[in-house]
């Protein structure tokens, strides 16, 4: 029976175009997650969009000279075009700043208020005094008061993992321009954080297959849990939808409230294009639904403590009790899929210091696969990794070209030259049937590995088949039979052809642009690996239009072995990769220095 999958991507921020640090952590995992899902035959329904709320958007739009709106509108138009490019599979890649998003915020902070964990308190409000702008915790650094970390963000100490007041850090400076920022009194809407502790606790227990960082990290944070704000003095973002709030132009509900709502606002605004309304009820409601999260280790809190804090809430499973709003029952997430983070030669990724490289930069000079390839096999799955130029063109020219493209390239082009069609096979080997079986039992592998989000081990179990092929194809060398035993050389030929067909379906969400390539050469009928496509649209309530990725990801193609059509017409192939000179590394490195 098809499972109900949610993929509910990180949303990236606009303020500025994203590097590849970003879509090692929440573009390429869940894009590989869903394509394998869609292929097993699942129901995947994957969201996400631009985040355009909060004050580093203040920041950036002043320093462009242009409004927040403008900012937002081009950078968001910048993302969608790279993740496009990257072969991102989103059914809905939208933006926080439509009015269905606002709708949908406003909705989920009527429930909590009403529920009563949305409480209104006095508390100390960091201003920046060259502004006079609020400065949000996360833009304030100091020294933690609990363990001495010199580097504690006004929120929270990575060092310790504790909650924090920015107002309670030693010696607190603004990370915008260093300067000690004011503190004074201010109304805010806090989360009760500490009225959903227990809830959120008990919820957190029952998660044994999670990461094991991710789950230890977020049942860190339950036993020091303190209200958190989720209102700020600022101008930009979503009204607060109460008599005395909603009218007031300097009170907005903060991006941390309204951005991971952000999953449910999109997929709602998905189900009202297609004409069912009530189509993400599928996702969100049904309690068999499974829902996987996908960011940076630098989200976790946001999607392991706030975001179901805030579903409890709605749904009335604090301490407060209460009962659902107008969407129901909320299901929390199945898991909350955490990457590490990327670093770039050995540094952290600084667009000041030029240590980054942006996804349009990066596309420009070298496939969409290629690098796919490199941040699942060598990403942040689950530990820092260090991207470096060296490592990147031994793996394309080591694993793509002389491992994968090599066996498509020789396989095809011999059966085109000596056979045009695909052969049918003769009489079977212990050889033969030994590589038939290792490609078709490698489905059931990769796919428990996909199951569980392991890209690398997916991955890795794959090239290791197509090296076994590799070994197989060498081995019994066709090329040597084509006067002796025509017979056998077409019948080693089916063989090798049949394990190019297993590893193209099984490299289809890794590699999903020559994936496609070599479907076609096969003489396949269908899409095996589809597209996202960018589509312009009018804002659903009212407001200005924009662009989103959306596509039809419908396939004929399922997880598992399809035979070859025998006499199928098979043309020579182009290949599949460029190897690159090693040259490649020098000049990308002076481009890094600026030379």
């Amino acid at each position: 029976m098809a499972r109900q999958i949610l993929t509910a991507v990180a949303w990236p921020y606009a303020n500025g175009p994203r590097h590849i640090g970003h879509v090692a952590g929440f573009g390429v995992p869940s894009d590989v997650f869903s394509r394998y899902h869609r292929l097993a035959g699942n129901n995947v329904l994957m969201v996400s969009g631009t985040d355009e709320h909060g004050t580093p958007i203040l920041v950036q739009a002043d320093q462009e000279g242009v409004t927040p709106r403008e900012l937002a509108d081009r950078y968001n138009r910048v993302i969608a075009e790279d993740l496009q490019q990257l072969g991102l599979t989103y059914d809905l890649f939208t933006r926080t700043t439509t009015r269905n998003h606002y709708a949908v915020v406003q909705e989920m902070f009527r429930t909590l208020h009403r529920n009563g964990y949305m409480i209104e308190r006095t508390t100390k409000g960091a201003i920046s005094p060259s502004t006079g702008r609020t400065l949000p915790d996360r833009y304030i650094e100091g020294t933690c008061p609990i363990c001495g970390y010199d580097g504690a963000r006004g929120d929270q100490c990575d060092n310790c993992g504790n909650q924090l007041d920015a107002d309670a850090l030693i010696n607190p400076k603004s990370r915008i321009n260093g300067e000690v920022p004011s503190f004074v009194e201010t109304e805010q809407f806090f989360l009760d954080l500490p009225a959903l502790a227990d809830a959120l606790g008990a919820w957190l227990q029952t998660r044994k297959d999670w990461r094991p960082n991710v789950l230890k990290f977020s049942l860190n944070l339950i036993d020091d849990l303190k209200p958190r704000a989720m209102s700020r003095d600022i101008d930009w973002g979503v009204p607060i939808p109460l008599p005395g709030w909603e009218d007031n132009p300097s009170k907005r509900l903060y991006v941390w409230f309204d951005a991971v709502i952000g999953y449910l606002s999109a997929s709602i605004e998905w189900a009202r294009r297609t004409g069912d309304a009530d189509a993400w009820r599928a996702w969100w409601c049904d309690p068999a639904a499974e829902s996987y999260y996908f960011m940076g280790k630098d989200n976790v809190t946001f999607h392991s403590q706030i975001w179901p804090a805030e579903l409890l809430g709605y749904d009335g499973k604090g301490a407060h009790g209460g009962s659902p709003g107008d969407f129901g029952e909320l299901q929390l997430p199945s898991e909350v899929v955490s990457s590490e983070f990327l670093t770039m030669e050995g540094r952290k990724f600084s667009s000041s210091r030029s240590v980054v490289i942006y996804v349009r930069d990066f596309l420009s000079r070298y496939s969409p696969d290629s690098l796919r390839y490199y941040l699942t096999a060598a990403g942040p799955e689950s530990n820092d990794t260090d991207f470096t130029w060296s490592e990147f063109v031994r793996r394309n020219n080591d694993e793509l070209v002389a491992a994968w493209g090599n066996l498509v390239n020789r396989s095809l082009s011999f059966t085109a030259k000596n056979l045009g069609s695909l052969p049918a096979a003769g009489e079977l080997t212990d050889i033969d049937h030994a590589l038939l079986d290792a490609t078709n039992g490698a489905f059931a592998t990769v796919g428990a590995d996909l199951e569980r989000s392991r890209m690398r081990a997916a991955l890795s179990e794959t090239m290791r088949v197509v090296a076994e092929a590799n070994k197989y194809l060498s081995e019994q060398a066709p090329w040597k039979l084509r006067e002796s035993e025509p017979e056998r050389m077409a019948t080693i030929l089916h063989v090798a052809l049949q394990a190019v067909s297993d590893c193209t379906t099984m490299l289809a969400p890794f590699l999903p642009h020559t994936s496609q390539q070599v479907h076609e050469l096969l003489g396949r009928d269908g899409v095996l690996a589809p597209q996202p496509e960018l589509r312009e649209v009018d804002d659903l309530d009212g407001g200005p239009g924009y662009p989103v990725l959306a596509g039809d990801y419908e396939s004929t193609v399922r997880w598992r072995r399809d035979p070859l059509k025998v006499g199928n017409p098979v043309a020579p192939p182009t290949p599949l990769f460029a190897k690159l000179d090693v040259s490649v590394v020098d000049e990308e490195l002076a481009r890094m220095s600026g030379e």
